[in-house]
């Protein structure tokens, strides 16, 4: 890096956040989400002010025109996420859908976290925006921005579960889906479709869809449904779960103590064996004198 980026970046440092991550220089941008990604990282506290501060300032950084800028600002958005309390959710539905418009057609790395990003929204509560912003996604023109929103919905419903994730709304998309001129579209909603079996059953998702499904799709989805079986369970919780969790771990075990157990401070165990020892000495003394 030459000297006068160095100086660049230094004196960028003193700019406000958003001004630094709407910097016209890419660098300025990148060193921003960088810096922005580490502070979430060191927060501890899911209220911290800062959080809140922060929040607004995604929606533009997700869709930062520079591929490497666009990657560091996910980072940035998933530590934020991993930080805050679901209170953060206000943010959900304007970040969802700016990810919906600019990030699902990128690099690799860049789905990946993006996909990520929708799965910590559904963490934090925020599962019905999530939805809303897929309903948009698979619509897209561009079948590559379209199988990774259905293969988000099926890492959602497969963590989170059908009460987390409401399947309605995901049986309404797959008509459509269904009908996709790519292959790998209809690949992955078969995929998504077998999981909404998983969990809510075979026939009330074949009484929704094979009514409107061509007759060689409902033949090969039927054959796929044979080999759908066992129990369906979460492997995910939301925040507020994880936060109870936490709250019941932290409660000390006192029930079913016995008398013997319960601790007693060192001064009364001390004077009890003192006032046993005048008692005796007392004892003793009036012995004697009979």
């Amino acid at each position: 890096m030459s000297t006068e980026d160095e100086k660049l970046l230094k004196e960028a440092k003193k700019l406000p956040w958003d001004e630094r991550l709407q910097h016209k220089n890419w660098k300025v941008r990148n060193d921003a989400n960088i810096d922005l990604a580490a502070l979430c990282d060191s927060i501890t506290d899911p209220k911290d002010a800062r959080l809140r501060e922060f929040g607004p300032l995604f929606k533009k950084a997700v869709s930062d025109s520079n591929a490497p800028v666009q990657e560091k600002a996910l980072d940035a958005l998933l530590a934020f996420q991993r930080a805050a309390d679901a209170d953060v959710s206000r943010y959900a539905k304007e970040v969802c859908d700016a990810i919906c418009a600019k990030c699902l057609t990128g690099r690799p790395k860049t789905v990946e976290k993006a996909q990520a990003a929708f799965l910590l929204w559904v963490e934090l509560e925020a599962s019905e925006v999530f939805l809303e912003s897929m309903e948009k996604a698979v619509k897209n023109k561009v079948a590559k921005a379209v199988v990774p929103a259905i293969d988000v919905m099926f890492q959602a419903l497969s963590e989170f579960g059908a009460k987390v994730v409401p399947p309605k709304k995901i049986l309404k998309m797959l008509p459509e889906l269904f009908d996709h001129p790519d292959q790998n579209v209809r690949a992955s909603s078969k995929g998504l479709t077998l999981e909404l079996c998983r969990w809510i059953g075979k026939e009330p998702v074949k009484s929704i869809l094979f009514e409107k499904m061509r007759d060689t799709m409902k033949k090969e989805l039927e054959a796929e449904l044979a080999n759908v079986s066992g129990i369906a369970k979460p492997t995910r919780k939301i925040r507020s779960e994880q936060e109870k969790e936490l709250e019941e771990e932290a409660v000390p075990e006192t029930t079913g103590a016995s008398t013997s157990e319960v601790a007693v401070p060192d001064g009364l165990l001390f004077s009890g064996a003192f006032l046993l020892l005048i008692l005796f000495l007392l004892l003793t003394s009036f012995l004697c004198s009979i």
